[in-house]
């Protein structure tokens, strides 16, 4: 990006681009995210870094308001709180009352899953509840104890809301699956993982292209409904993509799960041979999985991919270099790339100085 590109997106409130670059000002010796509040400054005022520590090492502070050092999209204390209490007893019912009782303003907590989970608190809850009422219903318990064991004060009340998740009665349903859902933060954006009871079958950025598509074609592969609630795998994404951005993992080894035709697991395999560091173009891809005339198909599928950075479609780039189509947007392509390229050099540089001493 330009300059004139970056300074374009300067107080536009546009997410898209925090942690991918940052605007500190020299009038003021402060650095924030693009998308900070606070007043624009004049161009001639403003210098962009890439990073946080080149805007530390050049006398900048971090701003007060968009609190740049902090993750992105990190979970408030106070919420990962009422999520770990929610997760415990799936089927208690939280209320504004009980909120202010904690030191929670109500209008806080439903503001914040309004804008990182697109739902409301109440339905966070209720779709807790209707996770562990569909776990016991699956567990061979009746419908009725299920409803009121999961908190729900009558049947009707019960089979309103399941039916309003799952699109039809809790007795016809029980081959259906739950695809569990988690949002955690990351340094370029917020992201969300969905994993089934076999492994990680979604990890992409919130506000990426076509995830409301996306979802829907993963409900319908493995005939589920997505619902927040706890698994292993969600646990190990976390934890290793946490390491990754750290710069401490290279290699994943969370369990996936996807779906597709035999090309595009084959496409999606060669994906993971790319090294760390390493680009490679759409038509070697197409040679390595002995296809070199499937250039479009490889392309297709790379683009079909629902597991961002572990399956790493971002390290296919075109023949002549140039970043293409990427799912994430280009800016945190190009962002990626250029972490693992310098975490690379960095892990070089401490290898020969090593063998050096």
């Amino acid at each position: 990006m330009s300059f004139e590109d970056k300074y374009s997106v300067v107080g536009t409130r546009n997410i898209k681009y925090d942690g991918i670059f940052f605007t500190a000002v020299k009038t003021t010796g402060i650095f924030c995210h693009p998308s900070c509040r606070a007043r624009i400054p004049k161009a001639k005022n403003v210098i962009f870094y890439d990073t946080i520590d080149e805007a530390l090492q050049n006398g900048f502070r971090p701003c007060k308001i968009c609190k740049p050092m902090e993750k992105i999209g990190e979970t408030p204390i106070y919420v990962k709180g009422i999520i770990a209490e929610l997760q415990q007893n799936p089927h208690k019912k939280i209320s504004d009352e009980q909120l202010k009782l904690k030191g929670i303003e109500p209008h806080t907590i439903r503001r914040w899953f309004k804008k990182n989970y697109n739902i409301t608190f109440h339905s966070f809850q209720r779709m807790l509840r209707i996770n562990y009422a569909f776990t016991n219903i699956r567990n061979g318990n009746s419908i009725t104890h299920s409803a009121f064991e999961s908190g729900y004060e009558s049947l009707s009340g019960f089979n309103e809301s399941y039916r309003s998740l799952f699109g039809e009665s809790a007795s016809k349903s029980k081959n259906k699956t739950v695809i569990n859902v988690l949002r955690f933060s990351s340094p370029i954006g917020s992201i969300i993982a969905c994993a089934t009871e076999k492994g990680l079958c979604f990890l992409g950025f919130i506000g990426q292209k076509k995830i409301e598509k996306q979802f829907d074609e993963i409900q319908k592969q493995f005939n589920a409904i997505i619902l927040p609630g706890k698994n292993i795998h969600l646990t190990n994404v976390k934890k290793e993509i946490t390491e990754y951005f750290d710069g401490n993992r290279k290699i994943f080894s969370v369990s996936l799960d996807i779906v597709g035709t035999d090309f595009r697991k084959k496409a999606w395999n060669e994906l993971m041979n790319i090294p760390y560091g390493k680009t490679v173009s759409y038509k070697e891809q197409a040679i390595a999985i002995d296809n070199k005339k499937a250039v479009r198909a490889v392309a297709s599928s790379n683009g079909a991919n629902k597991i961002s950075i572990i399956i790493p479609c971002h390290r296919v780039v075109g023949s002549n270099g140039s970043l293409t189509g990427y799912l994430g947007g280009l800016h945190k392509k190009s962002w990626l790339l250029n972490f693992e390229k310098n975490n690379s050099n960095q892990t070089i540089q401490k290898v020969i100085e090593f063998e050096g001493v």
